[in-house]
Parts: C-alpha cells; structure tokens; sequence
C-alpha cells in the first residue's frame, strides 16, 4: 500500500509538471491574442477609432460600387459615333457608370460586367488607399505616439454582409503602455452581394429574351409610321423630328412604367427571375444618347405617295396609300435594384435594328475562352522603366493580346528581362505604387528587342471645397473625369484626398443639401397597340400607370463643371488643393430641381493648387 501511494504522488507531479509546460507554451505560442484582447485602456481608444475607420471606408466603397454598376475605379473610357451613340459609360446625374452591355461606336458588341471577385479587389485597393487617411489628429493632441503600417485587406462579400480583414501594424505609445496591434477585422451588414445576383440576374434575363427590345418594338409600332396602308388618294406625310420626339418621350414614360411587382397580366410588370422582396426600377431619360434613323426619308419628311389615281389604275375606283419605313433606334436603359434603402444600378443598350430586336449575345465576354496566352511565353525581350524624370522605377509588369492578360514579372533597379508570348501589337503594361499605369503597344515577334516605359507620378492632395469663397463640408460628390484609367471620384467630406496625375480632365463639383419637396401621387393612362392573329392586326388596350408619390430629401443646390489640363509642375510643387463653386437655388418644385441640373451644366469650378 504505501509503495502505491508513492506512485499516485509522483503521478500527480508528473501532470501538474506537464501542465505548467503546456501554459507557459502556450502563452507564448498565442501571446499576440492574448495581448490583443488584455489590451491596455489606454490603448483601446485607438484601435476602437481605425475599426470606425475602415467601416466608414467600407460603406463609402460599397456605396460606390452599388452607384457605379460593381466599379469603383472606371475601366477605360471608349467614346461613341454618329453611328452608335453609346460611349462605354452612361452620364446619370453627372456621373458615369460602365455599361454592361453596349454597342461600340465602331459597331462591336461589347459587355463589361464585374464579377464578384473583381468588386471585393476594387473594394481592397478602396480600403488599402484610405484607411491609412484615418483622422487620429485628436490622440495625437493627447500625447500618442501612433505609427501605421502598410495596409493589406482582404473583402469577403456575402450575402448579406460584407467581411474585412485588415492587415495592418498598428504601434501605439501612450505613457508607459505600448502594443502593436496587426490584424484589425469587421463585418458591416450590406446587401450588395445580394443586390449584385439579382441585377446579375435581370441582366441574364434581358440577354436571354431581349424584353426589353421587345417593349421597344412595341412603343415604336404605337407612336410612329411604321407600316401599313390609308384609304386616300393624296399623298402621305410626316415630319421625322415630331416623329422622333414623340417617339423619346414615349419611350421615356413606358421605360419608366416597367416594374417587377404588380397584376399578372398587367402589361408593364416584367416577369424576372428576381425574389419579391427586390424592387426592381428601369430608367430612361430623353436627355441621354440616343440614335433614331429612319429610311426612306427625305431630310426630315416621310413620305408615303398614293396608289390608284394614276391614269393606268382608274379602274380600281379608289386609292389607297401604303406606307413601310425602317427604324433603327438604339438608347440606354438604367436599371436600378432596391432592397432596405440599398439600390444597385447598372447601364444597358437597347438596340433595335430594322423594325426588329438585336440579336442576342452568344457569349458572354466576361467568360470569353483563353487562348492561353501565357502558355506559350518563347520570346526573349527586355522592359526598362522610368518615372518623368528618367529616374528607374519598380513595376509590375503584364502583357495583353487578344484581350488575355499575362503576367510577365516585376523590374528589379527598373529593368526586367523576361520571356513574352508572341503578339503582333500587343499592349506591355506597366503598374507601380504612386504612379498612373501605362499601356504602350509593342509586337514581340522579335527575339532580343526591348522598350521602355515612362510612368506618370501620382500626387495625393489634400482637398479644400468652398462654396462662394466659403469653406464647405456638407455633402458632395467631385470627379476628376479623364478619358484613360485616372478618373478620380471622392465622396466629400467623407474622403478629403485625391491622387491625380499630370493630365486633361472633366472637373464635376455637386453638392447636394437637404430638401423637403414632396411630389404628389399622379395617375396616367397609357395605350398601345397590341398584335393580335397573323394578319398583322392590332387591338388598342389601355392602362392606367400610377407613379406613387415621392419625397425629395436630398437636392442638387451647388456645383459646375470646368474642363482643366493640369501640369504636373503643379501637382509637384502643391501642398493642397482648393476647388471652389458656386451655389444654386434651393429648388422647391420638380420644375426648379430641372432647372437647377441645366445651370450646373454652365457653372464654373475654380481649381487653385496650393
């Protein structure tokens, strides 16, 4: 018995011996955990204020993206032609949305649909390029010491949240405490991921079934001469601008008439495969661009010469006049999904080409098939890059054929020297911290060639907003607009800082303060001519559109526009940047809000660097 005992004692030893060594590893092993969460309460105020930070940043980027069709940064500005109309960006209320599908002005069908994945790296380099802007200033005035690493996020876009995990050396020094805090997480609920299927979806479904050229036929087919025959034996005539005038305004109220909710057989309600719990708005404006052609016409006459009063057709005993002219009509739809006060939009063309819908997409060019570009990489060339003044500059560095990207490398001291995949003018594009990116066209058939690279500085300035020469810092939206890949659009003054490079631009200033206009509920009827049997007959059905009354909280009362080169002389030797602007009237009625949109078009911005 005692010699038992002895062993249950030493047992004993053994395992709190173990323990003890399991503690202190395990402190050590989890010892940045457990100093994050025994975080001084010194030092919590800090962390507390970057997590309200990156929230604000999170929804500002969000907020972006959802207005701006899943862009944050614009993809390259393609403009329109006489022939087609369409740039690649849609102009709504000043500001430019990527379509999703469009015609080019030199007649290619083009689609620039995000996908998911895209929007949580656009929402990254959001967070990445502001958070390290976090306004600190009042802990610095209490005696921090603060220092901010490089940042580094990663964005999980869910269903209904949206899930940040922040890479990022946070060192705080106050008094004797001291941390450094390197990983910051938040989740902040959204219903971007959600809003962004059911646009995806009602996208899918135009592509599909073209409904919405369908309509399209439908309204040129009730207010305009399209086809058909009059008892009559003088000529014909009408006047293609009334024409075409009657035929915008139309397109405009029905577009605007469409809906996804309502009567089964109410002739506006679109079936999509879109839950009930989205509102689903479709937006047209005469204003937009727009083409309407119509053959035969004589300069801006149709028309049509009777049958039957010729001298050889006098045994008929009547006239008649038939009538057939061709439309070709392309315009932008904008269509808007609604959940809990989010709304995500997005741009489309509708093309009607001979009386008749487009032809369906075949493919979808986000999926287009790889040629496998950067399978074949044979051919020896040598990249050097530069900055304005001639000074070696690290980028990364891809090449672009065929619209395949291929990632090549990244220069080291400015220089790399790497095998390419062969390509007749191909783009090399080169991409640095802190500079505008560059694309230039380079063949590389030839084994052994080289090309250089010169990138522009990218300058953040600190902006300024007045308003008659008075500071500002309600609302705003500014938009440094360029036709390459450095549109900069800061929302104010949420973002006080804009990175722009040496360049010409499209200066947009609004600004918007709060208004109480109210518009009442109005109720019109619409008609149409529905075909019925094949005998190209039509019965007329009427309806009643009710549009429900709206309150106009927020409304356009400052802002201009201004066409601006700026030198990079200036940007370089520039502390700050002063964006003046004029105000407008505060509108009170539908007809001054109107009003207010045609003089923003002519109010200037002064633009100071400082």
């Amino acid at each position: 018995m005692l010699k038992r005992g002895k062993k249950a004692q030493l047992t004993i030893f053994i395992i709190i011996a173990i323990l003890i060594v399991a503690f202190v590893a395990g402190y050590f092993l989890f010892k940045g955990k457990i100093a994050t969460k025994g975080m001084p309460a010194d030092i919590q105020p800090i962390e507390t204020a970057v997590l309200s930070c990156l929230e604000e940043d999170i929804l500002t980027g969000v907020d972006v993206l959802e207005s701006q069709g899943g862009y944050i940064e614009l993809p390259e500005f393609e403009p329109g032609s006489d022939f087609m109309p369409f740039s690649s960006q849609l102009n709504f209320l000043g500001n430019p949305i990527p379509y999703w599908y469009y015609v080019s002005g030199n007649n290619l069908k083009k689609e620039q649909v995000p996908t998911k994945e895209f929007m949580e790296d656009e929402l990254e380099n959001f967070i990445d390029g502001n958070i390290q802007n976090c306004d600190l200033e009042e802990y610095y005035s209490e005696g921090y010491k603060i220092s901010i690493g490089a940042p580094e996020s990663n964005v999980i876009i869910r269903d209904k949240d949206i899930k940040v995990e922040l890479k990022m050396d946070l060192g705080i020094n106050f008094g004797e405490d001291s941390a450094i805090i390197k990983e910051h997480n938040k989740i902040v609920e959204s219903n971007l991921g959600n809003l962004y299927d059911a646009a995806k979806g009602v996208y899918e479904h135009e592509q599909n079934n073209l409904f919405l050229e369908k309509y399209a036929v439908d309204n040129l087919r009730s207010y305009a001469p399209v086809d058909g025959v009059e008892l009559s034996c003088s000529p014909l005539h009408w006047n293609a601008d009334e024409v075409f005038a009657e035929l915008e305004e139309n397109i405009e109220t029905n577009t605007l008439a469409l809906r996804n909710q309502g009567k089964e057989n109410n002739y506006f309600v679109v079936d999509l495969p879109v839950s009930s719990e989205y509102e689903v708005r479709f937006i047209n404006s005469q204003d937009w661009a727009r083409a309407f052609e119509v053959e035969p016409s004589d300069e801006n006459l149709l028309l049509a010469t009777p049958v039957g009063n010729q001298p050889d057709l006098g045994i008929l005993g009547f006239c008649y006049v038939p009538y057939h002219f061709v439309y070709n009509i392309k315009y932008p739809v904008l269509v808007q999904v609604s959940k809990d006060q989010e709304t995500f939009q997005f741009p489309m063309a509708v093309v009607i080409q001979g009386n008749n819908p487009r032809e369906p997409l075949e493919a979808t060019a986000s999926e287009a098939e790889s040629i496998e570009l950067c399978e074949n990489k044979n051919t020896k060339i040598k990249i050097n890059v530069f900055d304005s003044n001639s000074k070696s500059v690290d980028a990364d560095i891809s090449y672009e054929c065929f619209g395949e990207s291929c990632r090549i490398g990244e220069t080291s001291s400015g220089s790399l020297e790497d095998n390419f995949p062969q390509c007749v003018n191909g783009f090399v594009v080169a991409k640095a911290k802190g500079f505008k990116k560059a694309q230039e066209t380079f063949s590389t058939i030839q084994d052994g060639s080289s090309m250089s690279i010169y990138l522009d500085i990218v300058y953040e300035l600190p902006v300024n907003l007045k308003l008659d020469d008075a500071d500002y810092n309600g609302e705003a939206i500014i938009n440094f607009i360029s036709e390459d890949e450095t549109s900069r659009t800061i929302v104010y003054p949420e973002q006080k800082v804009i990175g722009l490079s040496e360049g010409f631009y499209d200066v947009r200033v609004q600004i918007y303060k709060d208004s109480s206009l109210e518009l009442s509920k109005t109720t019109q009827e619409q008609c149409v001519d529905i075909p019925i049997g094949i005998f190209d007959l039509t019965k007329k059905k009427c309806f009643d559109i009710e549009f429900p009354s709206q309150l106009i909280s927020k409304a356009l009362a400052g802002g201009g526009t201004q066409e601006y080169y700026i030198l990079e002389s200036e940007l370089s030797g520039a502390n700050s940047l002063e964006i003046n602007v004029e105000s407008l009237p505060v509108p009170d009625t539908i007809e001054k809000i109107q009003d207010n949109y045609l003089l923003f078009e002519i109010k200037p911005v002064e633009i100071i660097f400082k």
